[in-house]
């Protein structure tokens, strides 16, 4: 089952290089990038699509660990409330069952 695993992993890989030199094959021509006050340089259409969507994954990585980091957080002080809670439940009772004895 391992060998099946590997050898798909390896398929998907090679589908995705050759979508990638295709890609790059396909679009040549020479952009430049004008942000209102930078002018980027002069580089191929499938270069400066390659940087965006790598720009993309890595920024939307940091904004899901910034929400995981948060989500954490109130996760922790949840589990502190709730063993808070449940002490002052076991002394609530220990305290009932001795004024009833």
């Amino acid at each position: 089952m391992s060998w099946l695993k590997t050898l798909l992993a390896a398929v998907i890989g090679l589908i995705i290089l050759a979508v990638g030199i295709l890609f790059t094959v396909h679009n040549t021509e020479p952009v430049a990038i004008d942000l209102v006050f930078v002018q980027l340089p002069e580089m191929t259409l499938s270069l400066w699509l390659i940087i965006a969507f790598l720009l993309g994954g890595v920024v939307g990585l940091l904004l899901s660990g910034v929400t995981i980091l948060t989500l954490r957080t109130r996760l922790r002080s949840a589990q502190r409330k709730v063993s808070a809670s449940r002490q002052e439940i076991e002394k609530l009772r220990a305290a009932a069952l001795k004024d009833s004895g």
